[in-house]
């Protein structure tokens, strides 16, 4: 093999091998078909740090009692604000198997339960649902 066959094989193997690693290092993701729900809310001046707590918990309380919940989020990290012009200062998710199983939420009585909780607490809320 002449030293010009042996460059190009070299460079094959160096252009395969920079290949591999692009291929191996790349950011894998998922687009899953589950409906997300999410809500930002703002608590009455007037709610104890106590009764928030118990409306969040009453999330997962919830959630244990209706069928296509998947997951739920609980702590919130951060909240774009909170200020003048954006008063929401908590959040949670919901994420739901399908699209019918979260319009299937809002009329089951364990929501209404929960609502019992979480409405007498809660100023405001804005709640946003996505999926693929």
């Amino acid at each position: 093999m002449n030293s010009i066959s042996r460059r190009l094989l070299l460079a094959c193997a160096l252009i395969g091998v920079f290949a591999l690693g692009v291929a191996v290092g790349q950011n894998k993701f998922g687009k899953p078909t589950s409906v997300l729900h999410v809500v930002t809310l703002k608590w009455k001046a007037e709610a104890t740090a106590e009764q928030r707590q118990k409306a969040i918990d009453g999330v997962a309380t919830m959630a244990g009692k209706i069928k296509g919940i998947k997951n739920v989020w609980l702590k919130t990290l951060r909240v774009q604000g909170p200020s003048q012009d954006n008063p929401f200062d908590a959040a949670f998710a919901i994420e739901f198997e399908s699209e019918a199983a979260a319009k299937a939420y809002a009329a089951d009585p364990a929501h209404k339960e929960w609502e019992g909780i979480y409405l007498p607490v809660r100023a405001e809320s804005r709640s946003h649902q996505v999926t693929n």
